[in-house]
């Protein structure tokens, strides 16, 4: 029987996922750095534009998540529609626009020196993503790229700085993702469908996220675990005590 056209797609999921695990040093680098920075009461910070917010969104607050991670997340580098308010062609307008970035968002943003700053973007030479690498780098974070180094290959610098995303970060991790994203071909077409970036960056994110709770876990650190409400024991009260103190220790920081 012909496999459908669905099983493609998870087909070559599942090879995306496969290569993601030969990142294991890598992965295994970063949450120690990770778990280092919030041991000592700083944050990881999380950025992307477009698609590329969707891992942030999924790492905190997020089930399973916990505090110590912080979401850089600012509409106007969201799409909430197509054509509408917050359109997507709004947002490919601001994430190509020198300096919004970095002097009108992330200046007002609780990103200090021995933080990290994970940046995630699938093609890596947008200015969204280029000036969130250097901004942290110029407050003394700690920059991790995730981003398709295929992409990274391929791609020259659009950036003013001649720089792309992989030329400025300190740690790159490959989200193994062809340069096309999108990865079954139609008959008769040049197009192919099926995006991937999205299930890949995300699977980067957790895999980082319970690594780096297994380190501070057995460094005896008291983790503040976002828990599903339908947890016996655990509530939505319980929740908003991780919303309280996420909130204290940001506005401190």
């Amino acid at each position: 029987m012909t496999n459908l056209f669905f099983e493609k797609y998870l087909e070559g999921i599942e090879g995306i996922i496969n290569n993601i695990k030969k990142e294991k040093d890598i992965i295994e680098k970063v949450s120690n750095l990770m778990a280092d920075c919030i041991y000592n009461g700083g944050f990881v910070h999380l950025f992307g534009s477009g698609h590329s917010v969707i891992p942030t969104l999924d790492a905190f607050p997020r089930y399973g998540s916990f505090i110590g991670v912080n979401a850089l997340t600012d509409p106007r580098l969201m799409w909430f529609s197509p054509t509408g308010p917050a359109s997507a062609p709004g947002l490919l307008i601001i994430e190509r626009k020198e300096g919004y970035v970095k002097d009108a968002y992330l200046r007002y943003q609780p990103i200090r020196k021995g933080d990290i700053m994970i940046v995630y973007s699938h093609g890596g030479v947008n200015a969204a993503p280029v000036e969130a690498a250097l901004y942290g780098k110029e407050v003394g974070a700690k920059v991790v790229a995730v981003t398709s180094l295929e992409n990274q290959k391929r791609a020259n610098a659009t950036h003013s700085s001649g720089k792309k995303l992989s030329d400025i970060a300190d740690v790159l991790i490959d989200n193994c993702v062809p340069h096309e994203d999108a990865i079954v071909p139609l008959k008769g077409r040049n197009e192919k469908v099926g995006a991937t970036s999205s299930i890949a960056t995300i699977a980067i994110t957790q895999s980082l996220l319970v690594e780096t709770a297994n380190i501070l876990n057995n460094k005896g650190y008291d983790l503040k675990i976002f828990v599903s409400p339908n947890v016996p024991g655990f509530g939505v009260e319980y929740n908003i005590t991780i919303f309280d103190e996420h909130n204290r220790r940001i506005t401190k920081h």
